[in-house]
């Protein structure tokens, strides 16, 4: 997934994309694969996607030597992380923006030691910022018109659509809520694949005219053969833009990709960038677990997003503040509810855990054996409060009643805050 500078996540507006008149699209959501925008670029181009010029440096020094043999009127100059919002954030070097225009060579190495090395602070980053690595030095290329453009996986129609409007380099929410008819979509046949005349079509609602119509056509189809290529479950592109030369070109994307082909696309997922992931983050998911750090000190081990957010809720409700989100999922198995307990343990700022299950698929006596595996292992220091409900609930009751460690139990998640909120000390 590139950097998100020019693009929206989709999942969170579709339901607004379609009118009544016309089919809603149902995205399927997807995370982990992050990629570089450089990283996306590569993989257009490499599946003839016409995307700028560019190179990519770690020095400055390489970054005059990039710019150089770019031989370009202007050129364009990205620290590569992979938050948004880098054309308006602030270095630590005191440099404003990470994104910037020059038509000198020489002005790139400069800008280029003030990026390299240095954090950058976005709205979309901690308040610390990213760490850049990496920059980008791109040909400048004008742009005449902008369009938007996406091919995604549609469970209403079965298999994958293609989105596009003529209003794109903006926020595409926007465009769906204020002028929904400039929402177009085509349904792909999987057995036949973009068919000419459906990529003609979009070109033309996309509002390309004469040749560029068929060039944007042809970009729709390798497009379209990307995403077949690489298992993705969305390409989106924005701007899906034409110069005043008359080229049609893909200026940003964003790619998400399905997580079960990791398999047979490990030249695409070796590309994963975790360098500016969360530690816990990164370390959960290697156990298939889903952690979101906070800044309270009331750790919470649930299963289901939804109840995780109810349980942070209701904690914040009685004056305790969550100190993370942790979901533990569906397939549980001891061993995760053991390293669970090992990474909420290394918190520092854990002053107490809060374990809330509700066991449909869960079998709660797992969860309960995982609890005491742990407790016994790593020897808690915190107050630990649980409530569990559900699959297995009475044998995981009396795993826990005959451990003899010192577990607080609750009988519902009101109860269970309660407690959690009350074994720590106010200061």
């Amino acid at each position: 997934m590139s950097s998100p500078h020019w693009t929206a996540d989709l999942t969170s507006f579709f339901p607004l994309l379609f009118t009544k008149k016309t089919q809603m699209v149902q995205v399927i959501p997807v995370r982990w694969l992050n990629l570089q925008e450089y990283q996306s670029k590569k993989l257009m181009a490499d599946h003839g996607v016409t995307v700028q010029r560019f190179f990519v440096a770690d020095s400055s020094k390489d970054a005059l030597e990039a710019a150089k043999r770019l031989k370009a009127k202007e050129i364009v100059l990205k620290a590569q992380i992979l938050a948004g919002g880098r054309g308006k954030g602030n270095f630590t070097s005191g440099l404003k923006g990470g994104v910037h225009l020059t038509k000198n060579p020489d002005d790139v190495a400069q800008l280029a030691k003030q990026m390299l090395g240095y954090s950058l602070i976005t709205k979309q980053t901690a308040k610390e910022g990213v760490k850049v690595n990496k920059v980008m030095v791109a040909e400048a290329l004008d742009i005449a018109r902008e369009t938007y453009l996406a091919i995604m996986m549609d469970r209403t129609s079965n298999g994958p659509v293609i989105v596009g409007s003529p209003q794109g380099g903006m926020d595409i929410e926007e465009v769906a809520v204020t002028n929904p008819e400039l929402i177009f979509k085509e349904i792909i046949d999987i057995f036949e694949g973009v068919k000419s005349d459906q990529a003609l079509q979009m070109a033309a609602n996309l509002g390309f005219k004469g040749p560029l119509q068929q060039q944007a056509a042809d970009q729709i189809k390798k497009l379209y053969n990307l995403f077949l290529k690489v298992d993705a479950t969305q390409v989106e592109i924005n701007p899906f833009g034409e110069t005043p030369d008359g080229q049609v070109v893909c200026f940003d994307a964003k790619i998400n990709f399905d997580d079960n082909a990791q398999f047979r696309q490990r030249d695409v997922f070796s590309q994963d960038d975790t360098s500016e992931s969360d530690l816990m983050e990164t370390e959960a998911a290697k156990h298939d677990l889903k952690y979101i750090g906070m800044d309270g000190n009331i750790a919470c081990f649930v299963n289901g997003a939804g109840l995780a957010m109810a349980t942070c809720d209701i904690i914040d409700l009685h004056g305790g503040k969550p100190a993370n989100f942790l979901d533990l999922g569906g397939g549980v198995q001891e061993n995760q509810v053991y390293q669970a307990f090992k990474l909420l343990s290394a918190d520092t700022r854990v002053e107490a855990i809060l374990v809330n299950i509700f066991g449909g698929i869960v079998n709660c006596a797992i969860v309960a054996n995982g609890i005491t595996k742990a407790c016994r292992e790593l020897q808690l220091k915190v107050p630990l409060v649980v409530r569990l409900e559900g699959t297995n609930v009475h044998e995981a009751k009396r795993i826990l009643s005959e451990s003899g460690l010192p577990i607080t139990s609750a009988i519902d998640l009101e109860d269970a805050a309660k407690k959690a909120v009350a074994s720590v000390p106010h200061k």
